[in-house]
């Protein structure tokens, strides 16, 4: 074979060669293709691996609300029983200090006045029907009076077992009178003779409440936070705290 016949047969192999890698064009690559449809097919997996996340932590969310509407329902009954239950105890309570506060806002002292100051109840001569007559005295608003009775109570049957609760409501008589510092003195016989009394509570109460009505403020401070330390889930303790929310609003 001649040079020139050498050189012309390896432009013509050379040919071939390019348009044997014409044929097929780069976007028609099976490796490509493979690799297109690779990538839709993860691309599709990551949207449905999202949307289903994105389900979930809506699912727990919800579940999340459900239960928070459930704990506030059961706070809301909690609260509505708990309410009852002060309510209920609270008027036990207050029946006769509603009847003091009645008095106190319109400005009134006692039916009977200083002049039936002296008149004493009549009874059977037993420490029992004498506590009652001076208590229903207390009741009909003749304070005055119920104070006479209480007092004479108090002097002939000292070691009754009424005799505590007589103290207390001697005490409370002088208070709707605003004879403060004789209804402190009286109150504070209940805490120093009587201290198993079930009254104690009440009566550190109102010693507060004398103090404070005297400008006694500090006196007044210590004693109602007493009661509400002693018995902060009392009737007694709850009076206590507002009252000295009154104070601490008023700056005293």
């Amino acid at each position: 074979m001649t040079a020139r016949a050498f050189i012309l047969s390896a432009a013509g192999l050379g040919a071939l060669a390019i348009a044997g890698c014409a044929v097929t064009p780069p976007d028609e690559d099976p490796v490509q293709i493979k690799l297109k449809d690779l990538d839709t097919r993860l691309a599709r997996i990551e949207r449905v691996v999202a949307n289903q996340s994105l389900l979930d932590l809506s699912n727990q969310v919800e579940a999340l609300r459900s239960d928070v509407r459930a704990m506030h329902n059961d706070v809301d009954v909690s609260n509505h029983s708990l309410e009852t239950a002060r309510k209920q105890q609270h008027d036990l309570y207050a029946d006769l200090d509603q009847r003091v506060k009645n008095v106190e806002a319109r400005g009134g002292a006692g039916v009977g006045g200083a002049a039936a100051a002296g008149a004493q109840p009549t009874t059977d001569g037993t420490d029992k029907a004498s506590y009652q007559a001076a208590f229903d005295l207390l009741k009909d608003s003749q304070y005055d009076r119920a104070i006479a009775a209480f007092q004479s109570f108090l002097t002939a049957y000292p070691n009754s077992q009424f005799a505590d609760n007589a103290q207390y409501w001697l005490g409370e008589a002088y208070y709707v009178n605003k004879s403060y510092p004789e209804s402190l003195a009286a109150f504070q016989r209940v805490v120093d003779n009587f201290p198993g009394s079930r009254k104690l509570p009440d009566a550190l109460l109102k010693i507060g409440y004398c103090d404070y009505e005297l400008k006694q403020f500090p006196a007044a401070r210590d004693t109602l936070s007493q009661v509400t330390a002693k018995y902060p889930d009392s009737p007694a303790g709850r009076l206590a705290q507002q009252r000295l929310d009154k104070m601490a609003a008023e700056k005293h």
